[in-house]
């Protein structure tokens, strides 16, 4: 009915409106693969899209049967590089080619004809939560949001943290410190991070189990005195462990 009143359709099969939007709410990782060129014969038509998850399942239409196998195994890749590509299936490439931004694979079907699928890898910004007020969090807070990561501020030291919670920083200067790092030590969190002098630092996690992977003073010694110094030495720190 929308065709005859001059309205867009969608393709069936294609991914649902808001479905993006959801996603990112929910942090979850999925790569959006988009055909850009079709040359006959092949079912898909450019600017039909589909996503696909990490489990290898595929919402939407981007090709029959041939192209959906190495949509799935090239979209898999892309995600656990974090990187974008464009994949070619074409009955032209006898041996699977690459090149910079460039994956080209023969064409499984008889009926040949070349498909050009750009594979977008839409993977959640780092997550950061950062625990306590004051000038050295706030800078936590405002260097992290520029560096890209989602930052969660908080002062409830019972907050939940995410699943896929990347570090937990302490900067709320000997209050409650205690139940926050307990909790992110539990929650194996890759980085924490306790802002506190040496001293007091190991006076903290003395009681603490596991108080051996939270580190104290957190940041690289950078002889930072400012906040916001403070703060990039913290996120230096953080990268390194990462890496």
């Amino acid at each position: 009915m929308s065709e005859f009143l001059g309205m867009p359709s969608r393709r069936p099969g294609g991914p649902p409106p808001g479905r993006e939007q959801a996603l990112r709410a929910r942090r979850q990782p999925y790569v959006v693969a988009t055909v850009v060129r079709a040359a006959r014969p092949t079912s898909a038509k450019a600017g039909d899209r589909a996503l696909v998850f990490p489990d290898g399942t595929i919402e939407g239409f981007v090709g029959g049967h041939c192209a959906l196998a190495t949509v799935r195994t090239q979209s898999l890749r892309s995600l656990a590089e974090g990187r974008s590509t464009l994949l070619r299936i074409t009955p032209e490439a006898a041996e699977p080619y690459e090149e910079e931004g460039l994956v080209a694979v023969g064409q499984p079907c008889l009926s040949g004809g070349t498909l050009e699928i750009f594979l977008e890898a839409v993977i959640p910004p780092m997550l950061v939560l950062v625990y306590g007020q004051g000038p050295i969090a706030h800078a936590l807070h405002t260097l992290g949001t520029a560096l890209g990561y989602e930052i969660e501020r908080t002062e409830d030291p019972q907050v939940t943290l995410a699943p896929d919670t990347a570090a937990v920083i302490v900067a709320s200067h000997g209050i409650a410190e205690t139940p926050v790092l307990q909790h992110a030590i539990s929650g194996n969190i890759p980085y924490i991070g306790l802002v506190a002098s040496r001293r007091r630092g190991n006076a903290v996690l003395a009681g603490i189990e596991g108080g051996e992977r939270v580190h104290t003073p957190a940041g690289l010694d950078l002889k930072a005195r400012t906040p916001a110094e403070i703060a990039l030495t913290v996120y230096a720190e953080m990268l390194a462990v990462r890496a």
